[in-house]
């Protein structure tokens, strides 16, 4: 899971909802459209605040930045309905989010699995986006080491969804002995996160993120200017299978060096200077 850097929000930025033709959604906004507006679409078990700090230097930089909580994701509630968290349905909220800002085409990233739902976005309606991002993002479903995790996962919230505080518990019992500490403020953070999330939103996402199927071919075929950009390890998504994958789209390919699957958390001023690089690019 991703753990955001900070948890305070910088003086640049506020939290409010973001109101669209598909419901309102929790949103952190900061910065001005100078240069353009960007959308960003966390991953499974994630929330807006993992991109906390993209906030300030994307702004900084000249962008109006909006990064969000999806449906039934931590303070964006959902129903206790399967059908709601279907892949079209997520891609067709993230229109709904790209039209309510008003800001014509938006550069879109999509973290992991929110790589996965922003190119099912960008397939539906490619005009709703000035560029593609894919963050720690693949090509088809996660590893097979992942898969099997993931899989046990679901199987737990299928059974167990009622009782998320012990699902939360028996996660955190798999930690490895030598993971270093989160302090108590993280650690609260990322159990009422948890706890906040809707158990029928990650069991539909986590069946996608074990059975997606390749849709590169699809997503070379539109005309969008897109990067893909990672760390240096990955463990959802091999680096190299990353690496064929911006070949086949003609991508741009950016590592993160000493950041592993969440390099806007772990080095967000490093990965924030590779996003203005390419956004830039596509607007001088």
């Amino acid at each position: 899971m991703s753990k955001p850097p900070r948890l305070t929000l910088p003086s640049v930025a506020r939290g409010h909802r973001l109101a669209t033709a598909r419901g309102s959604f929790a949103v952190h906004e900061a910065g001005e459209p100078v240069r353009g507006t960007a959308l960003l679409v966390p991953g499974f078990t994630g929330s807006k605040e993992d991109f906390v700090g993209l906030l300030e230097p994307l702004a900084a930089a000249g962008y109006r930045v909006v990064a969000v909580d999806g449906r039934g994701q931590h303070e964006t509630p959902g129903p206790r309905d399967e059908a709601a968290y279907a892949l079209e349905e997520l891609a067709r909220d993230v229109l709904a989010q790209a039209a309510a800002l008003g800001a014509g085409p938006v550069h879109l990233v999509g973290h992991s699995l929110g790589g996965l739902i922003s190119r099912a976005a960008v397939l539906r309606d490619p005009s709703a986006f000035a560029s593609l991002t894919l963050m720690s993002s693949g090509p088809a479903a996660i590893a097979e080491e992942q898969q099997a995790r993931t899989k046990l996962l679901v199987a737990a919230l299928e059974a167990m969804g009622d009782d998320m505080p012990g699902i939360w518990a028996a996660m955190r019992a798999q930690d490895p002995e030598d993971a270093p500490a989160d302090s108590p403020e993280l650690a609260e953070f990322l159990r009422g996160r948890w706890l906040a999330t809707v158990p029928e939103q990650l069991i539909v996402t986590g069946r996608v993120l074990i059975s997606e199927p390749d849709r590169v071919e699809e997503l070379a075929a539109v005309a969008l200017p897109k990067l893909v950009l990672s760390g240096a390890v990955d463990y959802a998504w091999p680096v190299p299978l990353m690496d064929e994958m911006a070949r086949r789209l003609g991508a741009e390919r950016v590592i993160v060096p000493d950041t592993e699957h969440s390099p806007n958390a772990e080095d967000p001023q490093v990965t924030a200077g590779a996003l203005v690089r390419f956004w830039d690019s596509r607007t001088d």
